[in-house]
């Protein structure tokens, strides 16, 4: 029972890896450049319904609502005034653009009054609750599975199917689909690229949210909680950096290899182990899990 819980526990950590790195994912398709910012993005979208609910008074799913809608917003002025202008520039341009856009962000919310300098709890329906399976009538022997690290799951794959949706059955998820192959033949055939690099900004700013407001009832909010965002980009490594699905799966991976390093082996090795399993696949295995295998001829 206690391996069982400690491999939940990792799933569900796993999917706040996993959604994270979908923002990884996303943005890179989109423009081919990596944006380190998902962290902070997702921080803000959990600042963002923590005031939806504590400043604004707004009901706890009005105000979920209200972050992701935001957030989203968000990102695609943000592709449009900061990343857009400098795209086509050398990759690590970008890069370096995206870290001090998260640094931005972090001392912007530090210097809120009252919010950005404290810890905040996020006041969920669900917080502190624990579901019982099993066991015997005092409660021993049961499987103790926490309500929060449920939601984190079921959200995940909720948002996952509204995804695979979204890139399968919708024109915009294949026009997506399309500029992310070849964003030139895209733009020849009528597709409106920048217009999608903009929502592809809006997307991953939403699931970051969607993350954050995830996470927050597990870690509270606080303005370094993006520097779990260190831990999704070896989830994205590993599922492959071109796949919407290997990011999941490497968020799996890396909460489930977390989890049981941190009960298992000595201190230390809960934080190193993510970056010795993108290690090791990277010696194994290069592409990551899904990754395409490219190949030029010269």
């Amino acid at each position: 029972m206690l391996f069982l819980q400690l491999v939940i526990s990792g799933i569900a950590q796993g999917c706040i890896y996993g959604l994270i790195a979908l923002g990884f994912v996303l943005i890179y398709k989109a423009t081919e450049t990596v944006s380190f910012a998902q962290g902070e993005l997702m921080m803000l979208g959990a600042f963002a319904g923590l005031v939806g609910m504590t400043v604004l008074g707004f009901p706890y799913w009005l105000a979920v609502i209200s972050a992701i809608a935001s957030m989203a917003v968000f990102g695609v002025v943000l592709e449009r005034t900061v990343i857009r202008p400098i795209l086509g520039q050398p990759a690590f341009s970008v890069v370096m653009l995206t870290i001090g856009i998260g640094y931005a962000a972090r001392g912007a919310i530090t210097m809120v009054p009252g919010i950005g300098t404290d810890t905040q709890a996020l006041p969920v329906p669900y917080k502190d609750e624990i579901w019982k399976i099993g066991g015997n009538e005092f409660g021993v022997g049961a499987l103790v599975l926490n309500v929060e690290h449920m939601v984190v799951i079921g959200a995940t794959a909720v948002l996952c199917v509204l995804l695979f949706a979204l890139f399968r059955y919708s024109k915009l998820g294949i026009a997506m689909q399309a500029a992310s192959q070849n964003q030139l033949a895209a733009y020849y055939m009528g597709i409106p690229v920048q217009r999608l690099n903009g929502i592809a900004w809006g997307l991953a700013a939403a699931v970051a949210a969607i993350a954050g407001l995830l996470l927050a009832p597990i870690t509270f909010v606080h303005a370094n909680m993006g520097f779990i965002g260190l831990k999704a980009f070896p989830a994205a490594v590993v599922g492959g950096f071109g796949s919407l699905p290997g990011a999941i799966v490497g968020g799996l991976v890396i909460g489930i290899v977390e989890s049981l390093s941190g009960f298992y082996l000595p201190d230390g090795f809960k934080d190193t182990a993510p970056y010795i399993v993108v290690l090791v696949m990277l010696m194994v295995k290069p592409n990551g899990l899904f990754g395409e295998t490219l190949r030029k001829k010269v």
